[in-house]
């Protein structure tokens, strides 16, 4: 049968109509689902928290760790598995912690000074301080112990493998500080929290731009540029400051000689972080110039999300301002999470911003996602007329 021009056109305008028809029906659906996951309910903020830490150990068990098990990548990734175990009727995340030390010999990476190698300090400590099993902080006492004694009396100029003794990138404050502080809360000594101080200020002495109140990654970025000619600050860098910098007060007495300073460092750098947030919700790779990498990125975002939450609940930052900033962030976040729980937009490992797409994942990414989940977890359980 001969099909006319104009009958053509009706059969390409009926097709294109149900194309559109279906189009609409699924944007409609993955709204929904996204106003599922993005519910500001506490059952459904542990319900996407349980789905993304679920995934991820079946990946682990399905298809091994792509890290050592004592990597920092691991590391960062135990610190939000352990805040989503410590909620009630969680406690098989944190056994399941327990196996992974124990499987390890609750020993740290290799490299004695290397911040890198001992970023699952913090968690042996958090461990100990619930089970108080004192093999889980043997070893990395030891190593706390030479950490203190050691002079640090090296430049951090990027050069001669500095990394590898002194916290000389800004990644190195998320690692190595808050294992220190931990093991201070843990043992009751204070002499670990005072030297996570001291190298902290070392580090944010030569980092930190006070003009921008962002830290470059480290010294070779300090005259590079962005597409825009701004300054290089990687979302993911800046991120790890402050995820760093909350875990280190989170375990600082109220009359340490530097809280004060360490909360005015927070606000400044949050203060700057906000008018950096994306329509979306999101921070892309890039925080000066998003349009270079025009994307949203998940592991910046959750730690800048969990730095916040986190000063929420310590009353440290005014609602009005920071609580519309969280939520949007909690909504990117869980919009990256796919039906099976996977976590995408995570940049994967490097040292700048790069590209990323919705299957781009990492564990440190579901570190801070989790991370993330139970700081506003907990503040909407505390103030309900938030939601």
């Amino acid at each position: 049968m001969m099909i006319t021009q104009m009958n053509y056109f009706k059969i390409k305008l009926m097709f294109f109509s149900i194309a559109m028809l279906c189009s609409t029906w699924f944007t409609g659906f993955a709204n929904v689902a996204d106003s599922r996951d993005s519910s500001f309910k506490t059952e459904d903020i542990a319900k996407i928290m349980k789905r993304v830490a679920d995934w991820q150990f079946n990946t682990w068990h399905t298809k091994g760790f792509n890290h050592r098990k004592a990597d920092w990548t691991n590391g960062a990734c135990y610190t939000g598995i352990f805040a989503l175990g410590n909620m009630k009727g969680n406690e098989k995340y944190l056994k399941a912690l327990v196996d992974i030390g124990n499987d390890v010999g609750w020993n740290t990476g290799h490299i004695r000074f290397y911040a890198d190698d001992y970023c699952v300090g913090q968690t042996y400590a958090q461990l100990y301080s619930k089970y108080r099993e004192q093999k889980m902080i043997t070893p990395f006492t030891l190593l706390a112990d030479s950490i203190v004694a050691a002079p640090h009396d090296e430049p951090l100029n990027w050069r001669n493998n500095i990394q590898k003794r002194e916290w000389a990138w800004c990644d190195a404050l998320f690692m190595a500080p808050p294992s220190l502080a931990y093991l201070s809360t843990a043992t009751g000594n204070q002499k670990y929290l005072d030297m996570a101080s001291k190298l902290w200020w070392k580090t944010t002495d030569f980092l930190y731009d006070p003009a921008e109140r962002l830290y470059f990654r480290d010294e070779s970025y300090f005259n590079k540029k962005e597409k825009n000619g701004a300054k290089v600050f990687w979302s993911r860098g800046n991120g790890w400051v402050l995820g760093g910098l909350v875990r280190v007060l989170e375990n600082m007495p109220e009359n340490h000689h530097d809280r004060e300073r360490f909360i005015k460092l927070y606000k400044d750098m949050l203060a700057r972080i906000v008018r950096l947030q994306q329509p979306d919700g999101s921070w892309h790779a890039s925080l000066l110039d998003p349009a270079s990498f025009p994307v949203k990125e998940m592991s910046g975002t959750g730690f800048f999300c969990y730095a916040m939450a986190w000063g929420l609940n310590k009353g440290l930052l005014d609602e009005k301002t920071y609580l519309p900033v969280v939520k949007k962030s909690w909504v990117a976040l869980t919009s990256a999470v796919h039906p099976d729980g996977k976590l995408g937009y995570v940049q994967p490992i490097g040292a700048s911003p790069d590209k990323v797409d919705a299957n781009s994942t990492e564990v440190y990414g579901v570190g801070a996602f989790l991370l993330s989940g139970v700081e506003i977890y907990k503040y909407m359980k505390a103030h309900p007329k938030a939601r």
